[in-house]
């Protein structure tokens, strides 16, 4: 988009075409430096949670992780169509059927998925074996065919066959941001720039939990708490410094949410 103004402008038919060439490659200046400054800042599923790496304009390149095919939609879940027409009648008659509210028991058989992943993380396993009994299921999003039952039916069938009472579905966010220390200026130097830590990284992580009932289908969604981080790193670094903070916020973020999820609802 960029490009494409800088183009405009100085193919403009006005007459002042040298005025007009300067103004250009300065808003394309400008424009370059916001997106190098953009850059700094990106956002990862925790399904896909590699190391970014960044050309060195600071563009990003996005994780390799060929298993990664997109997340599930809460819809996709919680078994409602979003083409559907809806009326006020609906939405009054799923008032006046509203389930109580839902339940869990320690030692209880939960299906587990995070959404994005073939299998959920270790981390988040662990967390959830100390309070329940867990089998895991793909989260990896199915290509929808017409006329087919909805995701969530075949979600809670393959539950309740497992003997599954309650599905627990996750998805997580991991937002970073990158500042460049004043050792930076030196990080061109042939090998001593690449050993001398240039550059923090701050990174946080958010989680977001839906809990189904199986029987009946009623569901709930919340937030556990979000956890911050900041590293320092060199450009020969700049991998293994990544991956440690996201395995860090992830351990800690996965034993939160699931204290928070037997506060909530395990009686």
């Amino acid at each position: 988009m960029f490009g494409l103004l800088y183009i405009k402008m100085f193919m403009s038919p006005r007459g002042d075409g040298g005025v007009m060439r300067y103004k250009s490659k300065t808003v394309f200046c400008v424009c370059l430096l916001a997106m190098v400054i953009l850059a700094g800042c990106s956002t990862r599923s925790i399904s896909n949670s590699g190391y970014e790496e960044r050309s060195i304009f600071g563009l990003k390149h996005a994780p390799d992780n060929p298993f990664y095919k997109g997340e599930l939609s809460e819809f996709d879940l919680i078994g409602i169509d979003p083409t559907a027409e809806i009326s006020e009648s609906d939405i009054q008659q799923a008032m006046v059927n509203a389930n109580p509210p839902l339940t869990l028991k320690k030692g209880e058989a939960v299906m587990l998925i995070q959404s994005g992943a073939m299998i959920p993380d270790s981390g988040m396993v662990d967390s959830m074996n100390r309070y329940f009994t867990v089998s895991v299921f793909s989260g990896v999003p199915q290509r929808k065919i017409e006329g087919k039952s909805s995701y969530s039916r075949l979600l809670r069938l393959a539950a309740a066959r497992g003997g599954y009472g309650k599905i627990i579905c996750y998805w997580g966010l991991l937002e970073t941001a990158q500042k460049d220390l004043s050792s930076k200026t030196v990080s061109w130097v042939p090998f001593l720039g690449s050993v001398i830590p240039d550059e923090d990284q701050q990174m946080r992580i958010r989680l977001k939990v839906a809990v189904v009932d199986v029987k009946t289908g009623r569901w709930e969604m919340f937030s556990p708490k979000s956890f911050e981080g900041e590293e320092r790193s060199s450009r020969n670094s700049r991998g293994a410094s990544d991956q440690q903070q996201v395995q860090a916020l992830k351990e800690k973020s996965y034993a939160a949410a699931v204290e928070a999820l037997v506060s909530r609802y395990a009686r």
